[in-house]
C-alpha cells in the first residue's frame, strides 16, 4: 500500500483518495475482488440517496466492476479507498516507513534506480529477506553475560523492623 503522489491525478469512479463514485455521484464502497476477472467490485454504500433521481435506476444493478490493471495504487489487490487500505496507510504504515528507510540505507539502495517494477519487487523482497535473517540471527544468538555484573549493586533490605 502506498499514498497517492501529490501530482497524481485520480481516475474515473474515485473523487478523492478515500472516496468513490459512481457515474451520477452516488458514494461507492469497496464489495470485492474477483481473482478469476481480475477485478474489483464496488456496490452502493448505504442507502442509495442519488438513486431515486437517476434516470438510469431501472437498468443499473448498483455494483461496478473496475479492472486492477487499469491502475495499480487505485485498483490493486487492495483497493485505495477501501476502510483496509485506508487503515493500513493510516496505521500500519507509519509503523513501517521508518524501518524500511533504514533498511534502505544499511543495503545501500538508496544509491540505486530501478526502472524495472520487477527488479524493484526482487531487491525489495531481498531487502527484507535481510532483515528478517538478521533479526533471526539476532533471536539465536547466545546472551552475554554482563562482564561486570557482580560488581553491579543489588537492593536488599535492611531488616531494620525485625526488632519489633
Amino acid at each position: 500500500m502506498t499514498r497517492l503522489r501529490a501530482d497524481l491525478k485520480l481516475r474515473s469512479p474515485y473523487v478523492t483518495a478515500e472516496r468513490v463514485e459512481c457515474p451520477h455521484g452516488q458514494r461507492l464502497e469497496w464489495w470485492e475482488y474477483e481473482p478469476e476477472s481480475a477485478q474489483q467490485w464496488f456496490r452502493t454504500a448505504g442507502e442509495p440517496s442519488l438513486c431515486g433521481q437517476c434516470w438510469e435506476v431501472p437498468a443499473c444493478p448498483r455494483h461496478f466492476g473496475f479492472a486492477a490493471a487499469q491502475h495499480e495504487t487505485l485498483f490493486g489487490l487492495l483497493p485505495l479507498a477501501s476502510r483496509s487500505a485506508q487503515r493500513l496507510l493510516q496505521q500500519v504504515r507509519p509503523w513501517i516507513e521508518p524501518a524500511q528507510s533504514f533498511e534502505k540505507n544499511q543495503l545501500g539502495l538508496g544509491r540505486m534506480f530501478f526502472n524495472s517494477l520487477r527488479l524493484a519487487w526482487q531487491m525489495s523482497l531481498w531487502a527484507d529477506s535481510a532483515v528478517l535473517l538478521r533479526t533471526m540471527a539476532g533471536l539465536d544468538m547466545p546472551t552475554e553475560a554482563h562482564l561486570l555484573a557482580p560488581l553491579t549493586p543489588r537492593q536488599r533490605e535492611l531488616g531494620l523492623n525485625e526488632g519489633k
